[in-house]
């Protein structure tokens, strides 16, 4: 039996799993829906460590959200960067194939 919290948290991160699967013509809204992804793993983690009364895995959620940052920065200079050489962050302008 799921409760409130397990099943609010698994809806969240569908949801923005679903909306990563379809909306992928810019990339800027990926990157958003990554961070809504990562966003309830932090939370998930921080009510589990709670719910349980650990103190060990209270760290845990820290680490997640370090690691979220550092996602989100390098993500947004990458976006940057392709919108300076390519004019867009419209992810259907990017040919791999080309240099």
């Amino acid at each position: 039996m799921m409760t409130n919290e397990s099943w609010l948290l698994s809806s969240t991160f569908m949801l923005s799993l679903i909306g990563l699967s379809f909306h992928r013509a810019h990339l800027l809204s990926a990157l958003l829906c990554l961070e809504g992804m990562m966003l309830s793993i932090f939370i998930g983690l921080g009510l589990w460590a709670l719910k349980f009364t650990l103190i060990a895995p209270l760290m845990y959620p820290v680490i997640m959200l370090t690691m979220s940052a550092c996602e989100a920065g390098l993500g947004l200079s990458l976006m940057i960067a392709t919108a300076r050489s390519h004019g867009s962050d419209n992810l259907s302008t990017l040919n791999l194939l080309q240099c």
